[in-house]
């Protein structure tokens, strides 16, 4: 596996941890829906959320959350509309971002970002 697909998928991990410690049920994982996906859609207290995990070893180029394009929220809203309907979800949805700095030895940097993003939504 290529060494970025083996990053992205430590943040995923790392961010799947998170939520469960915050008591979110973990509903899916690399969810997809035609060319669309979504790393992590987690559960709690009514509210459906939809997550996308950025994981990168340095900030150089920016902040990983910086990495959440407009097209990625949009084929993150794509696939959200699909799994709400497939789960006939009646409640409150959210789009969050995990951003995830793994700098060598150091303890890899989480931070959440709640309500990071409605896709769409005007800048």
């Amino acid at each position: 596996m290529a060494d970025h697909l083996k990053l992205g998928r430590q943040g995923e991990q790392l961010a799947r941890s998170y939520f469960l410690k915050q008591y979110y049920e973990i509903l899916e994982e690399n969810w997809t829906q035609g060319k669309a996906e979504v790393d992590l859609i987690v559960y709690q207290d009514g509210v459906m959320v939809f997550v996308e995990v950025k994981t990168r070893t340095g900030t150089a180029f920016g902040q990983p959350e910086d990495f959440v394009d407009a097209a990625k929220q949009n084929q993150m809203q794509l696939a959200a509309e699909a799994y709400i309907q497939l789960m006939s979800h009646q409640g409150e949805v959210r789009f969050d971002i995990i951003s995830i700095l793994i700098n060598g030895s150091a303890e890899p940097q989480l931070k959440h970002i709640p309500d990071a993003f409605w896709p769409g939504q005007d800048e």
